[in-house]
């Protein structure tokens, strides 16, 4: 199988065409730069030859490195994987900067082939950083490409050269948007920032690409690090400016990440000390740096969950074997902020939607929420005109239930009461076709239980979900007992098609999501209860990397909300309920009328524009922080263990079938501790017998809910992992 095609016209200028077969987008392998070794060999080789152009035969560039081939590296390095990954990485910077020199004598810099990158569209990671060694990166104008650098979202970062051009071509303070966040630009933008030097009509690309190859002079292959004289941008770190930039960027980054994403800070060490040697020695830090997180289990966690996995689920991976299930008209019943959102994100992926309330004026509310999502988007300049017309075009705005003739899918979004989503779900089934899905939008009720409301129980399934629906990129599928898998199937293709993604479980009280992000609330406010000091218990949260901690996710969440569910939970557990102490404190909140960021007022003060302000002190007087604090990492485990043991749980019970939903679910949808992978991913980072032992010396001190599970005892008396077991499984 060949990547990169080569070709020479009768100009003498050579094209490296990036094409790989039955792919939609480019991928660098480690066989495919091979291949682009050979063939820049072939061009600097043949005399005949004044210039290259590399471009690619598909609609975009590149999507960047084959992430499969990332997470393998360390164990294909061999018995010293550090030794083997710096090396294999050091190759890939000594093709790169082969193109940057191109042939050229080292000390006199002449003699080089222009060598330029055209780009049709989308250039991400190495797709970016080999446009980068090229002498000039030329850009069609397609508003719709993305151009940067976003491996930092995935646990690593630009380690082929990226990290080292770019902070070089636009100062450490211009890069850094580009490198520590992965900010992505269409190709105006990306010329404006300065990452790339030409935008072009696409159909001009490649003819205006051979021109600057034929009119190129030596002083144009010369990149301004390689030039003598050269000063850094902004100022290197022993400059007054560069140095107080580097000041910045380190409180930034641990501002930012509380020092548990290693990939932020190594980049940062990449480019400081880059700054202070000559660039081949920089792409040697580079390397370094690169190998020391891809050696750090972060790393390879965040790769396999927040790429590898979570690709695999949104292209189907558990999706049942029946056709094709797309949706091609959706019913939502109830036009509040979740029906509102579901039909927006709908709307927005091209589907044709009838929104239903029992007011008119309700409905018409529900619509206006779209309009004031896409005026946002028109006031970025991400949304046109047209575009906003086109997605209110799409939606219906009704009390009318006849409206729904025709609707393959209905998902109803109100109330959470049974009787009220029965009504709906008869009214809604009289005027449906027999082979249309029915969906409910619940977050707590049984699925299977609300089937019974329905006279086709097999098309009958739970789509949860999470709020803002617009913002929020899981989706909770739930089966109830009776679902068929064409409803499963029609489920998946839905959530495909307005690009979020899936997770699939089977019925249980609160799901997936919900059964283990409420261990964590009350692990935070049974502490405070204890006379934990509120904010040990939060910043514990941050610093091991979840976004809030539990006080300030109820707060978002709501303590009334809260106080509800508690009330249905005991009423449905009755004797086994084990949450009083919680319930007193949340109780408590909601009669003193501290409802949460509603009600600026909660555990947390608000200002008049609902900016929190800082811990309600009224909390530490009714429970008083005791005079003896516990350590940080018992509070954090209390915290973490929380959450991953009933993830564990869910597994062991069958709610869960897979664990790459299990750390993809919990990553996307409240947020567990990223750079860990995941419950699952963060179990196996301990290793399943020191996880044994710290639920033992919890469940000793704070009870049975910290009891290990079966199979996480088993495990460690294996010596197992959770993804051993799964690549076992695979294999």
């Amino acid at each position: 199988m060949t990547d990169f095609h080569y070709s020479t016209d009768a100009d003498g200028v050579a094209t490296i065409t990036w094409d790989i077969p039955e792919k939609s987008m480019n991928v660098l392998s480690m066989e495919g730069l091979r291949e682009l070794d050979a063939h820049i060999d072939t061009a600097l080789a043949d005399a005949a030859v004044k210039g290259v152009i590399i471009t690619s035969a598909k609609a975009d560039f590149a999507g960047g490195m084959d992430l499969n081939v990332i997470a393998k590296m360390k164990e294909m390095a061999g018995d010293q994987p550090e030794k083997g990954l710096f090396e294999g990485i050091m190759s890939m910077h000594h093709v790169l900067r082969k193109i940057e020199r191109a042939g050229m004598d080292p000390k006199s810099l002449k003699g080089g082939k222009p060598i330029v990158a055209a780009l049709p569209g989308t250039a991400l990671g190495i797709g970016l950083e080999i446009p980068l060694s090229c002498h000039r990166i030329i850009a069609a104008d397609n508003p719709k490409a993305k151009i940067g650098l976003p491996e930092i979202k995935v646990g690593i970062f630009p380690g082929a050269g990226g990290t080292t051009r770019l902070a070089r071509k636009l100062g450490a303070m211009g890069a850094a948007p580009f490198l520590l966040e992965g900010k992505l630009s269409e190709p105006k933008k990306a010329k404006s920032a300065g990452i790339i030097d030409e935008v072009v009509p696409a159909a001009d690309l490649l003819a205006r690409a051979k021109d600057w190859v034929l009119g190129a002079t030596e002083a144009d292959l010369v990149k301004p690090w390689d030039a003598k004289g050269y000063k850094m941008p902004g100022g290197a770190p022993y400059h007054p400016a560069g140095f107080m930039t580097f000041v910045g960027a380190s409180a930034m980054i641990n501002g930012k990440t509380q020092g548990v994403y290693p990939a932020a800070k190594a980049l940062l060490s990449a480019v400081y000390e880059g700054a202070l040697v000559p660039f081949d020695t920089a792409l040697k830090i580079e390397a370094r740096w690169f190998t020391h997180v891809l050696m750090n289990p972060s790393s390879s966690a965040m790769i396999r969950s927040l790429f590898i996995n979570k690709e695999a689920l949104e292209k189907g991976a558990n999706r049942p074997d029946v056709a094709d299930e797309k949706v091609r008209k959706l019913g939502v019943l109830g036009a509040g902020m979740m029906g509102a959102g579901i039909a927006y994100v709908a709307a927005n992926a091209g589907i044709e939607v009838v929104l239903i309330d029992a007011e008119q004026a309700s409905a018409e509310k529900g619509k206006a929420h779209a309009e004031g999502i896409l005026d946002k988007g028109m006031s970025r300049g991400k949304v046109s005109a047209e575009q906003k017309a086109e997605v209110l075009n799409r939606i219906t705005a009704t009390t009318e239930y006849a409206a729904l003739d025709g609707c393959d899918l209905v998902i109803e979004a109100v109330f959470e009461d049974p009787s009220v989503k029965a009504k709906v779900t008869a009214r809604a089934e009289a005027v449906l076709g027999k082979d249309a899905i029915f969906a409910t939008n619940t977050s707590t009720l049984p699925i299977t239980e609300l089937a019974k409301a329905s006279e086709r129980a097999e098309n009958f399934i739970g789509i949860h979900f999470f709020s803002p629906v617009d913002k929020m990129l899981l989706v909770e599928i739930i089966k109830g007992q009776k679902t068929g898998a064409r409803a499963v199937a029609k489920a998946l293709d839905f959530v495909r098609q307005i690009r979020k993604t899936p997770i699939v479980v089977n019925d249980a009280r609160f799901f997936y999501a919900n059964r283990c992000i409420i261990p964590y609330l009350n692990e935070g406010m049974r502490m405070v209860r204890e006379g934990v000091a509120p904010a040990l218990v939060e910043n514990a949260a941050r610093l091991m990397g979840m976004p809030l901690g539990p006080l300030q996710l109820v707060d978002e969440t709501s303590l009334d909300l809260g106080a509800k569910i508690a009330k249905a939970t005991r009423a449905a557990m009755g004797a086994d309920y084990a949450d009083g102490d919680v319930d007193e404190v949340v109780f408590w909140m909601v009669d003193e009328g501290r409802l949460g960021r509603k009600s600026a007022a909660g555990f947390y003060e608000y200002d008049g524009k609902g900016k929190r302000q800082g811990l309600w002190p009224g909390l530490a007087a009714k429970f008083a922080p005791a005079d003896t604090q516990p350590d940080l990492i018992t509070v954090q485990h209390r915290l973490m263990f929380a959450q991953a043991l009933e993830a564990v749980r869910a597994l062991e019970e069958g709610v869960l079938e897979d664990i790459r939903e299990g750390d993809v679910g919990a990553i996307l949808g409240w947020g567990f501790a990223p750079w860990s992978g995941g419950p699952f991913a963060w179990l196996d980072m301990l290793g399943a017998e020191f996880a044994v032992s710290v639920c033992d010396d919890l469940e000793a001190r704070y009870g049975a809910r910290f009891s290990a599970p079966d199979l996480l005892r088993q495990m460690a008396q294996a010596g197992r992992g959770f993804y051993k077991i799964k690549d076992a499984q695979a294999a």
